[in-house]
């Protein structure tokens, strides 16, 4: 049975959003969150938006230094690169492509993160969410990737596998994301 470590992210009590939570299984923890989405940016939102992914980046480094096997997952609301839309110039004006957002997702990276999916799929496209076209089903040119996995170095080699559920998206009354998953080897 999975063991509940944390809710919410430390550095601010007043943070009532409930944006993460964490438990261990097996030795493995794993973070889930929603970062903020930031917009209308600029703004207060997207302010609070770039507040909240520093604190998750402290909060990150600390599990590195804990160095327990750890999967960050869940909608970061971050398109990190060009190659994570299907047009990123529609994305131009929107927090989730703003430099800003694109530097703290890169930072995460340069502490010691691995993005499980780019890592499988280094040159592919893959996305996680679409907008929702009007007359049912969706805007496939509207792809993006701001759904990832994280992973500590010390699960990152044991990496085997990531992809995204993007027929979930065909089902009726579908949420405008797909299911993103990894398969780890089990721990030698």
């Amino acid at each position: 049975d999975p063991i509940e470590r944390r809710r919410g992210l430390p550095g601010d009590p007043d943070d009532s959003h409930s944006r993460y939570i964490e438990a261990e299984i097996g030795g493995l923890v794993v973070g889930c969150l929603y970062l903020p989405n930031g917009n209308p940016a600029p703004g207060h939102k997207f302010d609070y938006k770039l507040r909240w992914f520093d604190r998750l980046m402290r909060y990150g480094r600390a599990l590195l230094q804990e160095g327990a096997p750890t999967v960050l997952c869940g909608d970061y609301n971050v398109v990190p690169t060009p190659i994570d839309a299907v047009v990123p110039r529609r994305w131009i004006g929107d927090a989730v492509y703003f430099p800003e957002s694109r530097q703290s997702y890169a930072d995460m990276l340069e502490d010691g993160w691995t993005d499980a999916l780019r890592c499988i799929h280094p040159d592919k496209g893959v996305y996680t969410y679409w907008n929702h076209s009007y007359g049912g089903g969706y805007d496939r040119s509207s792809g993006l990737r701001m759904d990832h996995l994280l992973v500590s170095p010390s699960l990152s080699s044991r990496l085997r596998d990531a992809g995204v559920d993007a027929e979930t998206r065909g089902w009726e009354k579908p949420s405008d994301h797909a299911p993103a998953w990894i398969e780890l080897a089990s721990p030698s």
